[in-house]
C-alpha cells in the first residue's frame, strides 16, 4: 500500500467512523474531498460505494451496493424550504433542517438501488427511487422514479436505451451478481 492510498483509506475511515458516524455506511466506502452529507433521519449506503468530489447528498437516503456517484452530484430534497409560508420571504421560512419543520417532504426517502451509476454533474431530486441497475448520464435531473438496468439522461431525465443489448445479457449479469452474493435479484 502506497502512502497516498493509505491516507484515502484513514480518511475515508475518519469520515465514515467520526464525521459521519450517525449514519449507516458499509464496507469498502470512498468519498472524494468536499462531499457533504446531511439528512434529517438518516443516510444507509451498502457496500463498495463510491462518492466523488464534491458531491452532496443532503436529504433522507437508502442507497444499495456496488454503487458509483461521480463528482459534483447531488441528491437533494425538493420541499427544504416551506415557500408557501405566507408574508415569510423563502430565505427566512421554517426549512427541513428545523426541527419544527411540519410542512412537505419530511418524510420522503430517496432511494438508490444496487449496481447504480450516476455521472457528473447529475441531480437526484429527493422521493424519487433510481433502480437496480441504472445509469444516470452526467447533467442530467430525475424528477422521476426510473426502470430497472436502463440508462436515462436530460433535464428532466428520460430514457434513453437499456443498458444491456439484450435479455441474455442482463440474466447473465444478474446471475453472476447473485452467484458471487452481491445482490440478491432473481
Amino acid at each position: 500500500m502506497t502512502l497516498v492510498s493509505a491516507v484515502k483509506r484513514i480518511r475515508d475511515l475518519w469520515m465514515k467512523h467520526v464525521v459521519w458516524h450517525r449514519y449507516q455506511i458499509g464496507k469498502n466506502f470512498h468519498c472524494g474531498r468536499g462531499v457533504f452529507m446531511w439528512a434529517r433521519d438518516g443516510i444507509e449506503i451498502g457496500d463498495d460505494f463510491y462518492i466523488g468530489k464534491y458531491s452532496v447528498i443532503e436529504t433522507n437516503c437508502k442507497i444499495g451496493n456496488g454503487v458509483i456517484l461521480a463528482n459534483h452530484v447531488g441528491i437533494v430534497g425538493r420541499h427544504d424550504h416551506c415557500y408557501q409560508e405566507i408574508g415569510t420571504p423563502v430565505r427566512l421560512a421554517k426549512s427541513i433542517r428545523d426541527k419544527d419543520y411540519s410542512w412537505k417532504g419530511v418524510e420522503e426517502m430517496t432511494v438508490i438501488g444496487n449496481d447504480v451509476w450516476i455521472g457528473y454533474g447529475a441531480i437526484v431530486m429527493g422521493g424519487v427511487t433510481v433502480s437496480d441497475g441504472c445509469i444516470v448520464a452526467a447533467g442530467s435531473v430525475v424528477t422521476k422514479d426510473t426502470d430497472p438496468y436502463c440508462i436515462y439522461a436530460g433535464v428532466p431525465a428520460k430514457k434513453i436505451k437499456n443498458r444491456f443489448n439484450s435479455d441474455e445479457e442482463l440474466r447473465r449479469h444478474l446471475a453472476l451478481l447473485k452467484e458471487k452474493g452481491y445482490v440478491k435479484t432473481p
